[in-house]
């Protein structure tokens, strides 16, 4: 795998745009005590660089974010040509703005006492840097990269990666 093969603007451009299309992938702090990276929905607002989550008041996220905290965000792409690990500042917030802006009936399925819902929480990710990694080469150009990798004993070239600073 190659590295820095991808116009960096370019990349950012699709990372955002993946998240925003895809909207799933795995949030967990990296400081602190070991926890496992928990799926959410995110809110992608790729002009202050801010993915923004709904959560509950009673999860480990809420609870530990309160104060702010390290974390990653890892997404990948439903056609699978990108994979990204994000990091960046979590923290817990309050937002109605940002509550009505992204209520919907996705999240309305977490909190069925409405967008009134006490236990309703706010958690904006502020993003420093990614790392991404591209594949664009479909399933007929893996199976050859890789064929070929056996048969030489080289590593198949499976795509690029970008390192992105997005603070």
């Amino acid at each position: 795998m190659t590295t820095d093969t991808h116009d960096r603007a370019a990349v950012e451009t699709r990372l955002w745009r993946e998240i925003d299309k895809g909207r799933f992938g795995m949030l967990g702090l990296v400081e602190g005590p070991p926890q496992h990276f928990q799926p959410m929905t995110a809110f992608a607002e790729p002009d202050n660089g801010e993915i923004w989550f709904f959560t509950s008041a009673t999860t480990d996220l809420a609870r530990d974010a309160a104060n702010g905290r390290q974390a990653m965000f890892v997404v990948q792409a439903r056609d699978r040509e990108l994979q990204a690990c994000i990091s960046g500042f979590l923290t817990l917030e309050q937002d109605k703005t940002r509550l009505d802006r992204y209520w919907s009936p996705m999240v309305a399925a977490w909190f069925p006492h409405g967008r009134d819902d006490p236990g309703i929480r706010l958690l904006k990710f502020a993003c420093e840097d990614a790392r991404v990694w591209i594949s664009e080469q479909g399933p007929i150009r893996y199976a050859w990269e890789l064929a070929k990798a056996s048969a030489t004993g080289k590593q198949p070239d499976m795509g690029g990666r970008t390192d992105l600073n997005l603070s």
